[in-house]
């Protein structure tokens, strides 16, 4: 999973923790880490492995990408939708590439005017880029719940909210991390988060509501982990509830990578 998913970009930042609490007899389960450690070990992923994992993945693995997208105006009633599928094997993609001629930058999608069955929204607004784990750190209060088992395997749960109601906003994105809460669960035996999920604590204004607000936004996405220890997210979903221009609409989205497969090479096939 990219480390630009706004929600990946918040819960790499766990190195505020608040002090340690169980939601569980303690006498039944082993102790949970200290947090030093914890945090020590979240965050050397976070920075070290995440994308060497994600390239591992894909070099290694085929699979089905499926996304579709669902506008409904404010009563609920569809109005639009969108769905696309694809298989992706990257390094099949990396070989055609090489021995293709050169492509033509592709042209840029404008706008188009809104509608009652048109949006301009995909998401790309809510994605965050080039945010540090300090950056972040400063933004949010976790605290620790406790352990649960999650895809038959041990994760430690993290709950997350906004440190207080003056945070610095200095771009766009900052108006939705600002104001995100939920829960994480990390694996406790790689450290990578398995599963989160998020939402807005109050309503953003875009532009100071002239281009529109959102006033309702749920996040979720699940990571699953491959044989070789190669983690993927299986499933990824968001819904939002706001206004555009002048349309209030409501939108969901959903992404899932489907029928992986190992990648078989002529070498390893002999």
């Amino acid at each position: 999973m990219k480390a630009t998913a706004l929600t990946l970009a918040v819960l790499l930042a766990l190195v505020r923790l608040a002090p340690a609490q169980t939601n569980y007899a303690a006498a039944s389960a082993k102790p949970l880490p200290t947090i030093d450690f914890l945090l020590q070990q979240v965050v050397a992923r976070a920075v070290s492995q995440e994308d060497k994992n994600d390239n591992l993945f894909d070099m290694n693995y085929q699979y089905t990408r499926t996304r579709t997208w669902e506008y409904r105006n404010s009563a609920g009633e569809l109005k639009s939708r969108e769905e696309k599928r694809s298989v992706e094997n990257k390094a099949l993609r990396m070989a055609t590439s090489a021995a293709a001629q050169p492509a033509t930058p592709p042209t840029a999608v404008k706008n188009e005017p809104v509608s009652e069955t048109h949006s301009n929204i995909h998401g790309k607004a809510l994605k965050v880029k080039d945010y540090s784990i300090p950056n972040l750190v400063k933004r949010f209060q976790f605290t620790l719940v406790g352990r649960e088992t999650l895809n038959g395997r041990p994760s430690l749960v993290v709950d997350f909210k906004p440190l207080n109601d003056h945070l610095p906003v200095n771009q766009f994105a900052d108006n939705f991390i600002n104001k995100a809460a939920g829960r994480a669960w990390i694996d406790e035996e790689d450290y990578a988060i398995a599963q989160a999920q998020l939402h807005l604590t109050e309503q953003v204004n875009v532009l100071c509501g002239i281009v529109g607000a959102v006033w309702k936004f749920n996040f979720q996405f699940t990571r699953l982990r491959t044989p070789e220890g190669y983690w993927f997210a299986r499933s990824m979903d968001w819904h939002l509830e706001g206004r555009e221009v002048v349309i209030n609409r409501i939108v969901d989205y959903h992404e899932r990578k489907l029928d992986e497969q190992k990648i078989m090479t002529t070498a390893s096939a002999r």
